[in-house]
């Protein structure tokens, strides 16, 4: 009995191991657009300065809720769950990326928001530590994305095709409003930040190119 119920906890749609798959993948594809987004202004910051701000403390809310289910898994596999032990760890080299993945992420957020607390011209160490947080995030999450776009897609794709299933959709339900729930204290948090970024936004372009 015991070893069914495991099976169904680790296929299932609706829980388990691939229900925390699907809400990591699903999450992760949102990110993802919202990250290209985000590259989209770093073309020209002083240009967007207002929209790549907003976009970086929106970031939080997603950020912070694929941080929460990737750490469960890595906690359940490391408790001995059978269903998280039989789905087996990352590729090696992805396992070994993934804390420098939420290391360099939060670093990066969070030096961002230092940032607002300072006057443009007079950002100094936070300046150059917010550049040296994206040149090192942006070279782990490449190999990160690389590693885990094919899966993700599936994954979140299964979850909208399968979306009509009965048994499964009260989970998927709360996993889509995990997701917008996320998106959702972003875009507040943002909203309620941006005043503090008064200097940068409406300050002279000399002092926008971050």
């Amino acid at each position: 009995m015991s070893s069914s119920l495991h099976k169904v906890d680790s296929t299932s749609p609706g829980g388990g191991v691939e229900g925390n798959a699907r809400l990591t993948a699903t999450n992760a594809m949102v990110l993802l657009a919202l990250l290209a987004v985000e590259g989209f202004t770093i073309i020209s910051v002083r240009r967007f300065i207002t929209l790549h701000i907003f976009l970086g403390i929106l970031l939080i809310g997603p950020v912070l809720l694929k941080t929460g289910s990737t750490l469960y898994r890595f906690a359940r596999y490391y408790s001995g769950a059978p269903s998280y032990l039989a789905k087996g760890p990352p590729h090696p080299v992805l396992r070994i990326l993934g804390p420098l993945v939420i290391a360099s992420s939060l670093s990066l957020l969070g030096t961002g928001l230092a940032l607002l607390t300072a006057k443009p011209g007079s950002a100094g160490l936070l300046l150059t530590a917010h550049k040296a947080s994206f040149i090192i995030w942006v070279a782990v999450m490449t190999i990160h994305v690389l590693g885990h776009l094919k899966d993700a897609f599936l994954i979140s794709w299964r979850e909208i095709r399968e979306g009509a299933n009965s048994e499964a959709a009260p989970r998927r339900t709360l996993r889509i409003t995990l997701i917008a729930l996320a998106l959702i204290l972003g875009a507040a948090t943002a909203t309620a930040i941006m005043p503090a970024a008064a200097s940068w936004t409406t300050g002279t372009t000399d002092h926008h190119d971050r």
